[in-house]
């Protein structure tokens, strides 16, 4: 009888060893928030929208073009007539600072400082000139 216990003993020891130790449990980091704060769609603009779409922009000397900021990283600069005007690529470092690059020959990274005040989105470029942004819906 003593046998027969020792050995349901170790069949239940085994059986014990053999199933999978629980998951550990990860704790969110600060960049997991971070990641999961920014849409799908990419970082956001200063109007609290995906800073990705397409835009109107009214420069202070009234001259108007418009911008398509694509998801790969890329934008397209149109006239209104729609010729091409300008290409190259973006980031939006946070929504109050746009920065870009000219598909030049050794183009510089330029950043714009953006905000919205009043209902009206405004971009200065660091030499001081100031334009008015429209998002373009649909």
């Amino acid at each position: 009888m003593k046998r027969v216990f020792s050995s349901l003993a170790l069949v239940g020891f085994v059986a014990a060893c053999a199933q999978p130790a629980p998951e550990p449990t990860v704790e969110p980091t600060a960049d997991a928030a971070t990641e999961a704060a920014v849409p799908a769609a990419g970082p956001l603009a200063a109007d609290g929208k995906s800073s990705v779409g397409k835009f109107r922009i009214t420069t202070g000397d009234g001259a108007v073009f418009n911008e398509e900021v694509k998801a790969d990283g890329t934008f397209v600069q149109t006239s209104q007539d729609g010729k091409k005007s300008e290409t190259g690529r973006w980031v939006q470092k946070d929504p109050g600072t746009y920065c870009f690059t000219k598909d030049e020959p050794d183009a510089k990274e330029t950043c714009h400082t953006e905000k919205v005040e009043n209902g009206v989105w405004t971009t200065v470029s660091p030499d001081g000139m100031t334009a008015k942004v429209e998002r373009i819906e649909g």
